[in-house]
């Protein structure tokens, strides 16, 4: 069985999109949690319901998100998926899979250990996995 973790929003500014968002989904902006990974140069806001909502904001023109955004816009980026400990494991099968990791190691996400598979070989969606137990949800 597979578990959604939370679902990637790509956005210009969390000041802007937090408020709409949470009028959207009928949550008060009190609930949401807010993450900076400066190793990623993003800025997070975490709506979190039966799945959650990560809306990233560039810290930095030229990041790879900023990238992303100029070719893309705002809207969906990645989803990720949770694996249990140790994500190296998740990771070895993955790559004996014949998928196309980002890393090699897993990195540190938001709410903890993450690797993440290139598009282009799953199926053209950024896919990412985040190491049960490593962080929030745990």
């Amino acid at each position: 069985m597979f578990h959604l973790d939370h679902i990637g929003i790509a956005v210009r500014s969390l000041a802007e999109s937090v408020p709409l968002y949470c009028r959207m989904l009928g949550i008060k902006e009190s609930a949401v949690e807010y993450h900076e990974v400066p190793s990623e140069k993003v800025r997070i806001a975490m709506l979190k319901g039966n799945t959650t909502l990560e809306l990233l904001e560039p810290s930095e023109e030229g990041t790879s998100l900023a990238r992303f955004m100029d070719k893309r816009g705002e809207g969906f980026h990645h989803w990720c998926f949770r694996a249990a400990a140790p994500l190296e494991d998740k990771m070895a099968q993955l790559g004996q899979q014949g998928f196309e990791l980002l890393d090699s190691t897993p990195r540190e996400g938001a709410e903890g250990r993450v690797c993440f598979i290139h598009p282009r070989s799953s199926g053209g969606i950024l896919t990412e996995f985040v190491e049960e137990g490593s962080g929030s949800f745990g």
